[in-house]
């Protein structure tokens, strides 16, 4: 007889401990193969794909999707055949068995091995297999186990509410509804998480408006409705939790100067002429910036997580802001001061791809230690940006625009752009930044000033 076999979410690394459920990709009553791709979950990193590490019949998915999963949390349930469809233990490397994982999540660098596609069983002794593998299913489910999305829903004890993921429950408490005054829409009366977003929705909508100052208008207008709540959720929830930490923690303070970018552009034109790999003005400010911050190494830092101390790194692993399909992001070129300029736009052309399509992997966007932000791309002149915490320093460029410049004692039209600098005032005071962001602009205008530190 099938035994039935659970697996859930495992350790997603770089400290996370939840995840999103975006699809799911089998269903109950399919027949998987062993770490077969089961469901694709949005961490604050990155979307990945989930694996199983049994083969077998599905007999139960758990997390509707948009629900966030805790790992450790139930995932699916597979009905197993008895020394089959499972990896022996004394195959797993020990790390993994720790983590209750047979193998690493699929984007972390490990080669797929080629599976074929989905079975499902159907009729003759496939449908007997599924009437003898769908017996464990109807097993009472453990109480602290998040509700499955196709299952045998939990017995209601009288009076207590029909709830049983410990995210509904802790949504609901933080947003100060009582569950008992939530009717569910799932199997048996169960309250989802949807439910108690409804819930959340209408609390606001009936909420007795403060009183304000508007300006007078037609007598009997009525004001505008309340609106409605979206959930901060995965990427969008990693950013603003850490967004907020870095304005809490940190004492920045910003600097800025408009510089004249004519040589550096002309420059690139002459490096684009030759054969080779295109040189983008990114790259050149990275090179710029590497530079910089070997004379001013004071910026390639990060306070300590108790304050008491300021850890300079050896290297720098430049961080730069990309726009991808799940939002801003950060990806990290890894001992940028190390590469060529060519090698600097390569690497940069690549992460930014990657962002971009959404398959860039988490580990990539982790461990910056400088972050250059070119923010001319949506047009803009200038920017007061928050620090990317623990990072100490932040690169802002603006737009390169034709304006009316003295440019050796006569009026021209120069191409011009905008530099900001924002620094953790911790770690260095005004003559250490404004050195750093002079340094930077006399690079811009004059970019063999490099020469003399390449």
């Amino acid at each position: 007889m099938p035994v039935v076999r659970e697996f859930t979410l495992p350790d997603l690394g770089e400290g996370l401990t939840e995840a999103e459920v975006v699809r799911w990709l089998v269903e109950v009553g399919e027949v998987i193969a062993i770490d077969q791709p089961v469901v694709e979950v949005e961490t604050a990193k990155a979307v990945v794909e989930v694996p199983c590490p049994y083969g077998g019949v599905v007999t139960a998915l758990f997390g509707a999707v948009g629900e966030e999963v805790l790992v450790g949390a139930p995932l699916v349930t597979v009905a197993v055949s008895p020394g089959e469809g499972e990896r022996p233990l004394a195959a797993v490397p020990v790390v993994e068995r720790a983590a209750e994982v047979e193998r690493p999540l699929v984007g972390y660098g490990v080669a797929e091995p080629d599976r074929g596609g989905r079975r499902r069983r159907v009729g003759g002794g496939g449908a007997a297999a599924v009437a003898r593998a769908s017996a464990p299913v109807a097993a009472p489910v453990p109480e602290a186990a998040p509700a499955p999305v196709a299952a045998v829903a939990p017995a209601v004890a009288g009076g207590v509410p029909a709830v049983i993921s410990p995210l509904v429950r802790r949504l609901a408490r933080e947003q100060g509804v009582e569950l008992a005054a939530v009717a569910g829409s799932g199997p048996d009366g169960l309250i989802m998480r949807a439910d108690v977003e409804r819930a959340v929705a209408a609390k606001v909508a009936v909420a007795p408006a403060a009183p304000a100052v508007t300006p007078a208008g037609p007598v009997g207008t009525a004001p505008s409705g309340a609106g409605s709540v979206v959930p901060l959720r995965g990427l969008r929830k990693a950013v603003a939790e850490k967004l907020g930490r870095s304005h809490r923690e940190i004492p920045a303070a910003t600097c800025w100067v408009d510089a004249d970018a004519t040589e550096l552009m002309a420059l690139r034109r002459q490096l684009n002429a030759v054969p080779g790999p295109k040189v983008s003005v990114l790259a050149l400010l990275a090179r710029i910036c590497t530079v910089g911050l070997e004379r001013f190494p004071d910026l390639n830092s990060s306070v300590t997580a108790d304050g008491s101390g300021i850890l300079r790194h050896s290297a720098v692993h430049l961080g730069f802001a990309a726009q991808g399909e799940r939002g801003l992001v950060v990806p990290v070129v890894r001992d940028a001061q190390r590469l060529t300029t060519e090698q600097l736009g390569e690497e940069l052309g690549r992460l930014t791809e990657a962002a971009r399509t959404g398959a860039i992997a988490p580990a990539e966007l982790t461990g910056g230690t400088f972050t250059l932000n070119n923010y001319g791309v949506f047009g803009v002149d200038g920017s007061t940006p928050i620090l990317n915490h623990p990072e100490a320093a932040m690169l802002g460029v603006g737009r390169i625009v034709a304006k009316p410049w003295v440019h050796q004692g006569e009026l021209a039209v120069r191409e011009v752009t905008q530099l900001s600098f924002t620094f953790d005032h911790r770690v260095c005071d005004g003559g250490t930044a404004g050195g750093f962001l002079r340094f930077v602009a006399d690079c811009v205008e004059q970019p063999g000033v490099l020469l003399r530190r390449l």
